[in-house]
């Protein structure tokens, strides 16, 4: 049967703990049957701290991996195992639903080729097919084996889903595995498309960020204590609020997040060339916040490493 939103769970208590961006938005969360299935409830629970309803839905095989309780205790809500004459799949995908968008993370090759070939066996293949009839907002974070992300099988269903209107979150690459996107960019693209001032689309926003530093010598330079975040919850939100965001970061401690396209220019003079090149290529919006050094040497010394 289909949970009730509005029921009440402790689990529901850390809502809006982060933000207001996703209240009112009620997110579908279709989880299948790979080893990525294990950051499922803290995905869950960073939607609901940024004021969103989560509803889980379980293949079979996730099933074997991560517990339905363990969801229900993550979300407040039960995971929809099964389909049943309640219509699950239909009553959260049609015109009466108040599903805002439904995210499968994480998406095995199985479940992305079918959904590419219209194959609506388990609720989860079932509910996304009933969701894409319905132009219902889609986001699919796939995880694989590198050898199965690179077949031409996948890679032709995947370009299909895309033609379909279905955003897809790309796999980071290593150790032979193409691993599910972090937790922090899977948000960070719900919330891009769910935000409810998404009016810097088709933008081009660049940002400077953090200190610059002047080399005395190899050890020793002229900086600030500038740390960055200033230029990094810019580039942030403008990344939230639809734009095609880069990030010029200088020297500092804040680390700017993955989802963003970020340049490393530590120097004055590294940091002005970036920015006069992205310049040359035309931007909508500059926004400056790199804490630029005041100082530079006349000359840069070396250091003798045999004396000292």
């Amino acid at each position: 049967m289909i949970p009730s939103p509005d029921a009440y769970h402790p689990s529901k208590d850390i809502k809006c703990t982060d933000s207001k961006i996703l209240e009112g938005k009620l997110i579908v969360h279709c989880i299948t049957g790979s080893v990525a299935a294990y950051p499922a409830p803290e995905i869950a629970r960073c939607l609901m701290r940024h004021g969103a309803e989560v509803i889980p839905v379980m293949s079979e095989d996730a099933q074997k991996l991560i517990s339905p309780e363990l969801m229900y205790w993550a979300t407040g809500n039960p995971a929809i195992c099964k389909l049943t004459g309640g219509l699950e799949h239909v009553a959260l995908t049609g015109g009466k639903s108040r599903t805002a968008l439904v995210l499968i993370a994480p998406a095995t090759a199985n479940t992305v080729c079918k959904l590419a070939h219209g194959i609506a066996d388990t609720p989860v293949t079932a509910l996304a097919m009933a969701a894409m009839g319905s132009g219902m907002p889609m986001i699919v974070a796939p995880a694989m084996h590198y050898s199965m992300h690179e077949s031409a099988t996948f890679r032709e269903c995947l370009s299909k889903l895309r033609t379909l209107g279905v955003e897809i979150v790309e796999p980071a690459v290593s150790e032979m595995k193409a691993k599910m996107a972090s937790v922090d960019e899977i948000l960070a693209r719900v919330i891009r498309a769910l935000h409810p001032k998404a009016d810097m689309k088709g933008l081009k926003v660049f940002v400077t960020a953090g200190a610059t530093v002047e080399r005395l010598d190899p050890v020793r330079v002229f900086t600030n204590l500038s740390s960055g975040k200033m230029g990094i919850a810019i580039a942030t939100s403008a990344y939230y609020r639809g734009a095609d965001v880069k990030l010029v970061m200088g020297h500092g401690t804040a680390q700017p997040p993955a989802f963003i396209r970020c340049i490393k220019a530590p120097t004055t003079d590294e940091m002005f060339n970036a920015v006069a090149a992205e310049l040359k290529d035309g931007v909508d919006i500059f926004l400056s916040t790199a804490a630029v050094a005041d100082y530079k040497p006349e000359r840069s010394f070396e250091i003798d490493t045999l004396h000292g």
